[in-house]
């Protein structure tokens, strides 16, 4: 699929002297640059996505863990003391 992009001269310049610099291609830099924005706000929406279902099931069911655990547990990754995740509260 063939698709026209108008962009400023000074972008333009820009990605020219980025191509150069990688021994790439404009149309490689601009494809990359496009490939990894995607993988980023995709990457962002399935975040949020995650966010808001757990934010449902939370006022549906009100099971949650505590900071405080969440803290402790966590300090004790990659220790040879690490502790098992803490359980759900209701």
């Amino acid at each position: 699929m063939a698709t026209s992009l108008k962009i400023d001269d000074s972008t333009k310049d820009r990605i020219r002297r980025l191509a150069d610099a990688r021994e790439r291609t404009p149309h490689w830099i601009m494809r990359e640059a496009i490939r990894e924005y995607l993988e980023r706000e995709e990457a962002r929406e399935s975040f949020l996505a995650d966010a808001m279902a757990a934010w449902k099931d939370y006022r549906e069911t009100g099971r949650h863990v505590a900071g405080d655990d969440t803290l402790a547990w966590l300090a004790t990754w990659g220790t040879a003391d690490e502790r098992p995740a803490p359980p759900y509260r209701d």
